[in-house]
């Protein structure tokens, strides 16, 4: 193969390397000229080309991506037409993408110019799902290259999708005193869910008494009963413990030996997830849930149960290389709480958000010169204090006040509130500087999440603030909480740690709106009514509002 310019008259059948347009009508990248194409382009003044030349063997890029997509013998896959030098593959059927990172590797060693990329290994798919795509990078492929890169693919199965098979699911539960009924029904609920992707059946519950001997009877008779047995689908064994697993001779391993089963693992390197069990009694597989099984994000029980469903359950070695990729994406905020609450020896539950006013803005619509709006007095007291005492009278975490605009003046009014002042000095660039140094100090003490409460919204009542944060703790995380009037958004917001990292990257005067809309995560409307939209920019909004100005 050759590349580069060539005169007209040396470029029949060669491959134009960049489109050109024409008055007659764009000659598009990647085709091949003909004697017609040449004519048009001498018409127009055009003298040389830049082309792919090709020799005897060599193949475009779409055939060369054809001949390679043939040759993967993966199954569970569909293939999409080869189009500008790439071929998809589809899941064909809901399972678990299975991956040889040593065959991908060989076969992308071959040549740069031929490239695989698929899904991370033992990856949850869903029918139609993308999982990975063959691209060419130049416009043709020499024969020598396909030919070793056709010969990689060929020593193993590159990537397939194994289809998750219905399993006839038993559910033991133990309970202790201390375990709310409510949240063993809520295991229920979210396990069943899990168990939707593979067309499983939660055929029994069975609750009993956090005891070995208890829980070995129940696993015992569980599996006498053969629930399944008529729907022609194979047993699987969940257990949920109302303690968490602290040694391999625990209640739950140990009920699974009395039930004369084996215990493969106690303990994997996926966090959340690591107080996870895994067994079997039989050729029946036997999982030990952890306690972040009972909510339906991503953790190290889906991982095994996965695998269980796809008819690939992993053995001890292979979650011993879970470790890489085992950090998952709850944990940026929870590092910093663990280890502050260790070294306090603090037994007292963690807060569950900080709330952050915004403080410092420069009142700019109130006139130049005129009375600052945070210094209004509604009923007695000024705005900025009405507001930051219900913020924390509501009790639902610390409070953070960033000013910055007559600083010296809002922390006066302040006085004896004990909530954390933070300065910004950058207050005149906009909103987002305060947003920014109020999450920074919110972070910095380990919160999981923030409430951003604006410091010019009289009507904003210590209930509402209360309301916004129990909606927040019986909600499964991430999600952003909002409050609303009449269904229109307003203020306060609840931010979790999931979106911190895009807040820290606003710029100017712009809040979180573009980050609640594009942070991917759900959004609970909470309607607090009017006073979800009620905030006061101008004298005229404060008069109105109740209040009374003050220089």
């Amino acid at each position: 193969m050759s590349f580069g310019p060539l005169p007209l008259d040396e470029a029949l059948g060669a491959i134009l390397a960049h489109s050109i347009p024409l008055a007659s009508g764009k000659l598009a990248k990647g085709r091949r000229l003909s004697a017609g194409d040449l004519e048009r382009l001498r018409d127009e003044g055009v003298e040389r080309v830049i082309v792919r030349r090709l020799e005897e063997g060599d193949r475009t890029e779409d055939e060369a991506a054809a001949l390679l997509a043939a040759a993967i013998k993966g199954t569970g896959l569909e293939q999409g037409p080869a189009a500008t030098g790439r071929v998809n593959f589809y899941a064909a059927a809901n399972g678990l993408f299975v991956a040889d990172k040593a065959a991908v590797d060989r076969f992308n060693r071959v040549d740069p110019a031929i490239t695989l990329a698929c899904l991370a290994d033992r990856s949850d798919v869903r029918t139609g799902d993308l999982v990975a795509t063959i691209k060419i990078i130049p416009l043709a492929v020499s024969a020598a290259s396909l030919e070793a890169a056709i010969k990689a693919l060929q020593t193993g199965e590159a990537f397939s999708v194994s289809p998750y098979r219905p399993h006839a699911v038993h559910l033991l539960a133990t309970e202790l005193p201390s375990l709310k009924r409510s949240v063993m029904d809520k295991t229920v609920r979210v396990l069943d869910a899990r168990l939707e992707r593979s067309g499983s059946l939660l055929v029994d519950e069975r609750r009993v008494r956090h005891e070995a001997a208890a829980v070995a009877e129940a696993l015992r008779a569980a599996l006498a009963e053969k629930a399944g047995a008529t729907h022609g689908l194979p047993p699987l064994l969940v257990i949920f413990g109302a303690s968490a697993v602290c040694d391999p001779e625990d209640v739950i391993p140990q009920a699974i030996r009395l039930a004369g089963g084996i215990v493969e693992r106690v303990g994997l390197p996926v966090d959340p997830g690591n107080l996870l069990v895994l067994g079997h009694i039989g050729e029946v597989p036997v999982i030990g849930a952890p306690g972040c099984a009972r909510s339906p994000k991503d953790n190290g029980f889906d991982w095994v149960l996965n695998g269980i469903l796809a008819g690939l359950p992993p053995s001890s070695d292979d979650m011993a290389g879970w470790g890489v990729g085992g950090l998952l994406m709850e944990i940026p905020s929870r590092p910093l709480p663990r280890l502050a609450a260790a070294a306090a020896g603090a037994e007292t539950k963690r807060p569950d958000l900080g709330i952050v006013v915004l403080a410092a803005g420069r009142a700019s619509r109130m006139g130049e010169g005129g009375p600052h709006k945070l210094l209004a007095t509604f009923e007695g007291e000024a705005l900025v204090r009405r507001v930051v005492r219900q913020a924390v009278e509501a009790d639902c975490g610390p409070v953070f006040v960033v000013t910055g605009h007559r600083a010296e003046e809002i922390a006066r009014s302040l006085e004896g509130l004990g909530v954390e002042r933070v300065d910004n000095p950058a207050y005149q660039t906009g909103m987002a500087s305060s947003l920014r140094a109020g999450l920074l100090a919110a972070e910095a003490s380990g919160l999981p999440a923030i409430m951003v409460l604006l410091a010019d919204m009289p009507g904003v009542a210590t209930a509402d603030i209360r309301h916004l944060a129990e909606t927040l703790r019986n909600t499964e995380p991430p999600a952003i909480i909002r409050a609303v009037a009449d269904g229109q958004r307003g203020n306060p917001v609840i931010l979790p740690a999931h979106t911190f990292e895009a807040l820290k990257a606003l710029e100017g005067d712009i809040g979180a709106r573009a980050v609640i809309e594009s942070a991917g995560i759900p959004v609970i409307d909470v309607e607090i009514g009017a006073a979800a939209r009620l905030d006061v920019d101008t004298p005229e909004a404060v008069i109105a509002a109740g209040g009374t100005l003050r220089d």
